[in-house]
């Protein structure tokens, strides 16, 4: 147990350490065909959370896959959490993990704004993506979600009252808030 729980770190901090690369500087520009004013600030996050979903998504399969193999194994979704929190904590962006079925494992996965609801509206509609741009105290963030579908059996381990889940229906989605660096 301990070999495993060691192991589960060591991908948590390689994805916490993924996370962390993603900030850097953009603002405003001319795209030089259309001469258009371009957000390169929105770009910049739309880029962000193609790449943060990506080395998450990776991970959970990778840890579901590799370390998963019985409903007594900590669920992935329970360590992926732990790592959301402490990326928030940190500062770098919020993502949460949110539930699709109806029925959370976790209160706290459920829907809690009108934007996470949308979202998941969406996703149950067969989107793979969903955004709006806010702007909270001056400051522009990007509020991006993406479905999370059921890859492989054991995705329905931990979700048993979805069992019949078909391969590639959304079960759940992460739901990101990314700053927007204007300047």
């Amino acid at each position: 147990m301990v070999k495993q729980s060691a192991r589960w770190l060591t991908v948590l901090a390689i994805a916490s350490v993924m996370a962390a690369v993603s900030g850097r500087h953009v603002a405003q520009g001319e795209d030089a065909q259309s001469g258009k004013q371009r957000d390169l600030a929105l770009e910049h996050g739309r880029e962000t959370v193609k790449m943060l979903d990506d080395v998450y998504k990776t991970a959970i399969v990778l840890i579901t896959d590799k370390y998963v193999h019985s409903e007594d194994d900590l669920p992935a979704g329970t360590a992926f959490i732990a790592l959301f929190n402490a990326v928030k904590k940190k500062g770098w962006h919020e993502v949460r993990l949110l539930d699709a079925t109806g029925e959370p494992i976790e209160a706290n996965n459920s829907p809690r704004d009108d934007f996470e609801k949308a979202a998941i509206a969406a996703m149950k509609s067969g989107k793979d993506y969903y955004e709006k741009v806010v702007t909270t105290d001056g400051k522009r963030t990007l509020r991006a979600a993406t479905s999370v579908p059921v890859v492989m059996k054991k995705c329905v381990m931990c979700h048993p009252h979805y069992e019949d889940a078909k391969q590639g229906e959304a079960i759940g989605a992460l739901s990101y808030s990314i700053p927007l660096r204007d300047k």
